[in-house]
């Protein structure tokens, strides 16, 4: 019998953290079984190929409309639609609106919220707030490399960057490989870094040693896993933060998340380069104008640019699912050294909104809203 009546569950931040949206060893795993289903083809994204990051749209840098916003730092809103098959089986979307801007008003850059729908109906199951899940699935992305590519003896973190990613990259890093015992932060405010010491301290007590480095270097030092997750600039790749490869340690895991530069001459012949999944950098270079590497300053988009340019050989940027599937070993050697650039997709915030969501349902967590008894139009 027909049941046209469509009600849906509201999971406001703190609902979400009651469902357990911090729970980053079941975030760590929710990513691995992502990346499988990935790899099996079990998913869809947006774009032609199915595999875009989604659908941003930006304003002009002038415009003769007195109420039109005009481009700024970071200003953009962004709609990120995905299906996850296997044991997730969802559609949904992320859409946020982002602007620098946003911390004078004590708001965070990006404003996130999560809809997870009906696969044949295309009806709301939940709405949720995505902010904490955001963080955590991208947190756990570095996870998921550093539980394969890092070694198992790591005992010292290089932090660039320490905002909130770094933070749950950190989260995700202790996880995976709780012997950790050091970390050397660099980062450009007093506030920032000493908000990432408090954090630090107050969670993970086995941690003996926080030391502030004054550069990139100091940070890279005796790093076994270096997290790069400053902002930057794009359109001048020269101000992408630098890493020089005699400051890396032999065996050491590079986590890029957003922008980082290295010498092309370290990418083309020592380093061991991975992305969480080149499709996705596929994509990225249809897209956007050739060089992407000055829009988009991860070092797999430089990698797309040098395939392009027949520089680098197409095998010479792997994908992480290889590893997870047995194509290819986690590591060669002890002391190769792994770049893995991490791009973030659509199917991340899916698979652990999905989890979170049924959490909830099971708890009875969350404020069930009603969209219609019966639709007005049908």
């Amino acid at each position: 019998m027909a049941n046209p009546k469509i009600d849906f569950l509201y999971l406001s931040e703190n609902d979400m953290i009651e469902a357990g949206v911090t729970d980053m060893l079941g975030c760590v795993d929710a990513m691995e079984e992502m990346f499988r289903l990935l790899k099996m083809g079990d998913f869809r994204m947006g774009g032609a190929g199915n595999n875009s990051h989604g659908i941003m749209m930006v304003f002009p840098e002038e415009s003769p409309f007195p109420n039109m916003p005009v481009d700024g730092p970071d200003r953009r809103f962004m709609a990120m639609p995905a299906y996850l098959g296997g044991q997730f089986d969802m559609v949904g979307m992320k859409w946020y609106g982002s602007n620098t801007e946003n911390k004078q008003k004590e708001l965070p850059r990006s404003i996130l919220m999560l809809t997870l729908n009906d696969k044949d109906t295309g009806a709301p199951m939940a709405h949720m707030s995505a902010n904490i899940l955001s963080a955590y699935r991208t947190g756990a992305i570095p996870g998921v490399g550093a539980r394969y590519y890092s070694r198992e003896d790591s005992k010292t973190v290089g932090i660039v960057g320490p905002g909130v990613m770094s933070k749950t990259a950190f989260d995700s890093f202790m996880t995976v490989r709780p012997g950790i015992k050091r970390v050397q932060i660099k980062g450009r405010g007093k506030k920032s870094m000493q908000s990432f010491i408090d954090y630090v301290k107050g969670k993970y007590p086995t941690v003996s040693e926080i030391v502030i480095a004054d550069d990139i270097e100091g940070a890279a030092k005796d790093a076994d896993i270096l997290f790069l997750g400053t902002s930057s600039p794009t359109g001048d790749i020269n101000e992408y933060p630098y890493v020089k490869e005699e400051w890396i340690k032999p065996g050491a895991f590079i986590c890029c998340p957003a922008a980082a530069r290295f010498d092309d001459d370290f990418i083309l012949n020592r380093a061991r380069n991975v992305a969480d999944y080149v499709p996705l950098y596929e994509a990225w270079a249809e897209e956007m104008p050739y060089p992407a590497y000055h829009t988009i300053p991860i070092p797999a988009v430089h990698c797309m640019d040098l395939i392009a340019d027949g520089r680098l050989a197409k095998e010479q940027l792997e994908d992480l699912s290889d590893v997870l599937t047995g194509k290819l070993p986690a590591r060669k050697n002890e002391d190769e050294i792994i770049v893995y650039s991490v791009g973030g997709l659509p199917v991340e915030d899916v698979a652990w909104g999905t989890i979170v969501y049924r959490n909830a349902l099971e708890k009875g967590i969350g404020t069930t809203l009603n969209l219609w008894d019966k639709p007005y139009l049908a």
